[in-house]
């Protein structure tokens, strides 16, 4: 028989052993913070940011539930650019998401030590992000965009609905990481197809309709949209531009046709932003950046509107529609 005495002795001593467990069990888990900054504005990339909530709660997170995301967008503004990712690096974020050249500069500038995972990048390697796509080192790793033949099949496609093509506008813009690589690329196939070219630089908003008018000039059958900061800002004004001007233009992203432009070949940004969770996740759980390897596109998607090369007089070849991964009517 234990005394009374040696019975509350114990009690009171598991009771100091276990008040500590007990205030740990009560404490809320902390709640991650994830940053993402993108160039553009909201609406233009809707599908993106859907596609990203969507893998994040493939993992099981619930934006505003079990995670927190803190959305910056400089609306094509280089300066605000610079001053959102100085924001989320104040914030003291767990991880930033970006897309894209120009944003993703503007992150690795901003940090050194906040995990960047890149929704996307043309050339990560090339334009110094990661020291190899397998080791990526320091606080950067996410997905590459980097596929030389994209370029070549936009020009076959517009050769293919419009058989005599010898005049394309290439509308990029020269201070865009990228882009000189992405024009070599055009070169190559324009070559290939005996097509000339006229390049026309895309810098400011205002460029956008002189570029239209020294395409006009230059009698110009189509337009290939290189990816353009400037460009993805204003699409409609972009779009409604090609379609005053009657010209048929492929661009790098659905959304433009979305918008209604014609035709876009490239590779599925939204997918690369579905699996930029998994990266969240993975850093989420401890893994360091350096150690998870730069994935490059395995979905690309063909997208046509119907409707806008109607207007053009335009009849797309039965062997482009088969090929279509999405025909908007």
């Amino acid at each position: 028989m234990i005394p009374r005495s040696l019975c509350g002795i114990v009690a009171f001593a598991l009771g100091i052993l276990l008040a500590p467990l007990a205030t740990d069990a009560q404490q809320p888990k902390k709640v991650p913070l994830v940053g993402f900054l993108s160039s553009v504005s909201p609406s233009s990339i809707s599908a993106r940011t859907e596609a990203f909530r969507q893998g994040l709660r493939e993992f099981g997170y619930v934006e505003g539930k079990n995670i927190v995301i803190e959305w910056r967008y400089a609306e094509g503004d280089a300066d605000r650019l610079r001053e959102l990712a100085a924001e989320l690096v104040r914030l003291k974020v767990d991880v930033i998401v970006t897309g894209g050249p120009a944003v993703n500069r503007s992150a690795k500038e901003a940090t050194v030590t906040i995990p960047i995972v890149l929704g996307f990048d043309n050339d990560p390697v090339g334009n110094g992000f990661v020291a190899s796509l397998a080791r990526p080192g320091g606080n950067i790793t996410g997905l590459s965009t980097l596929s030389p033949e994209i370029s070549g099949k936009q020009m076959e496609l517009l050769k293919e609905i419009i058989p005599k093509i010898s005049r394309v506008a290439v509308f990029g813009n020269s201070i865009q990481p990228g882009n000189p690589q992405a024009l070599r690329e055009t070169e190559l196939a324009a070559g290939a197809l005996r097509a000339q070219l006229q390049y026309l630089d895309i810098r400011t908003p205002k460029d956008i309709e002189t570029a239209f008018r020294a395409a006009n000039k230059g009698r110009a059958d189509a337009v290939l949209v290189l990816g353009n900061v400037v460009v993805t800002s204003h699409p409609k004004q972009f779009v409604e531009l090609a379609a005053k001007s009657r010209l048929a233009a492929i661009y790098w992203s659905p959304e433009f046709v979305e918008a209604g432009g014609l035709m876009a070949y490239s590779v599925s940004i939204t997918d690369l932003f579905r699996r930029a969770a998994t990266y969240v996740d993975k850093i989420l759980k401890g893994t360091k950046p350096a150690d998870l390897p730069v994935e490059q596109p395995t979905k690309f998607e063909l997208v046509i509107n119907l409707k806008t090369a109607k207007a053009l007089r335009l009849t797309i070849p039965q062997s482009v529609l088969i090929r279509a991964d999405r025909l908007i009517q």
